[in-house]
């Protein structure tokens, strides 16, 4: 192989690494959901959760909602501030979902 193809094929491999994520604030996904569909953001907000039927979700003081999956992830860090990463998911009718890569609290306890 010569040494130029060789570059190429370095490049193209360090071009395949994780992208950072698209910044996010709450407000932003619940204003314009279908423009962030299937993308993977970062955002912050206080957990928080309901029994019946059992679900978390990350909320702004504007009550700006994105509930997380999986649960178990944010059981643990209920009434935290924290910072998700995640692929951010939106249909009408069903709501605004985030699967969760990393989830950490922003403030020690």
């Amino acid at each position: 192989m010569k040494a130029w193809t060789s570059g190429l094929l370095v490049l193209a491999l360090l071009g395949c690494g994780d992208q950072a994520p698209r910044e996010a604030p709450l407000q932003m996904l619940v204003a314009d959901p279908g423009s962030f569909d299937g993308q993977r953001v970062a955002t912050q907000g206080v957990v928080r959760h309901f029994e019946a039927p059992l679900h978390y979700w990350i909320e702004d003081a504007a009550l700006n909602r994105v509930e997380l999956f999986p649960r178990e992830a944010a059981a643990p860090l209920l009434g935290r501030e924290v910072r998700v990463v995640g692929t951010f998911r939106y249909a009408p009718g069903v709501g605004r979902s985030l699967s969760l890569e990393t989830i950490r609290p922003l403030a020690a306890e």
